[in-house]
């Protein structure tokens, strides 16, 4: 009987030590592409380097936030978009910053998988990078890890870090919404990174094929249902600089119009919502006529095309309105805020 022991190497037990490097260095240039003047160093570090300067500031607040993609991931990797998970994950984060009126500074993603598909990885790497771009933060740093069988063959998970910082006196968290406020709807790309969970059960009841569908308006189902996720960092930004008063800001995620606009309104006060505002795009009927579900349910799942909220005084309400059209945004009056009698927000067509 021999004493002779296997020969193993990291690449035998499923992890291509040497794809990693490579995989690195094809991401190199997007990353690079987000670079803010603050970033010191370049990719590769053990940690990303960030000097940041808030002399123009008062008292800078961090803000920081972390999300995924959820469940819409199992139909981006069945449908080969990597790019809009990458998206995704930078929007779900710093959209959540806008809200509180924070500029995102810098961005780190977690991405793993089974095996290192550097093609489809670098895919998702420049999706974040574009976001990065688009909202004005620095992607500097991330990690890659390569887990054989932790994840089937073709999967991959991705967790989005971000921080941001905004002046502690321009922070808006809706303590200054008043009895009188209006609410202005900016129009989403789709139902983003929300209710996954659902789309995919609707799909499965209704036998659809989302690949071949095409929806009322002649557009392909794919391509709505996937769309990513809208960026509104530049819409803040802009009624930022153009000094218009805000009272609250509310991102339209998981638990859509009801929960999301609840939890910025003071004490005793309410909100009713005007659903026939704004036209409810095709890509919602065409995933609800597959199933019976309920207008609060779909209300309370989806943002059924209203992505962001901004609350403010009527007397703001035009010039905003300007001001957001004027930055690409489509924009609707979708409701008032008033004295609570009853729930805190109301539906009403």
């Amino acid at each position: 009987m021999s004493d002779r022991k296997q020969t193993l190497t990291y690449a035998d037990a499923g992890v291509d030590i040497d794809a990693g490097n490579a995989f690195v260095g094809r991401i190199r240039q997007a990353v690079s592409s987000t670079t803010r003047p603050e970033v010191i160093g370049g990719l590769g570090g053990f940690g990303g380097l960030f000097s940041a300067d808030f002399s123009g500031m008062q008292e800078p607040v961090l803000v920081s936030a972390t999300d995924g993609v959820g469940t819409k991931l199992l139909l981006l990797q069945q449908h080969g978009r990597p790019h809009v998970a990458g998206i995704d994950a930078v929007a779900m984060c710093v959209n959540d910053m806008a809200a509180q009126a924070a500029e995102p500074l810098f961005f780190l993603d977690y991405l793993a998988t089974g095996k290192l598909d550097g093609e489809t990885l670098a895919g998702v790497v420049e999706g974040i990078a574009g976001a990065c771009r688009i909202s004005g933060c620095a992607l500097i740093g991330g990690e890659t890890a390569e887990m054989p069988g932790m994840y089937a063959p073709g999967h991959y998970d991705i967790g989005g870090f971000s921080v941001g910082v905004v002046d502690r006196p321009k922070i808006i968290d809706g303590s200054a919404i008043e009895d009188g406020d209006v609410m202005l709807g900016l129009a989403s790309s789709g139902p983003h990174s929300n209710g996954f969970s659902l789309i995919r059960k609707l799909i499965e009841v209704g036998g659809a094929d989302i690949a071949a569908d095409e929806l009322s308006d002649g557009s392909k189902a794919i391509d709505a249902v996937l769309a990513p996720t809208r960026l509104y960092v530049p819409a803040v930004k802009a009624l930022t600089g153009e000094g218009v008063v805000v009272h609250g800001y509310s991102h339209i995620t998981g638990g859509g119009m009801f929960d999301n606009i609840e939890r910025i309104l003071p004490d005793g006060l309410a909100a009713t919502v005007d659903i026939s505002a704004w036209p409810v795009p095709p890509v919602f009927e065409y995933l609800l006529g597959f199933a019976d579900v309920g207008r609060d349910e779909r209300y309370r799942t989806f943002n059924m095309g209203i992505g962001f909220v901004v609350i403010l005084p009527e007397a703001e309400a035009d010039r905003a309105g300007a001001v957001l059209r004027e930055a690409g945004e489509s924009v609707y009056r979708i409701g008032r805020i008033h004295q609570k009698d009853g729930d805190a927000v109301t539906l009403t067509a």
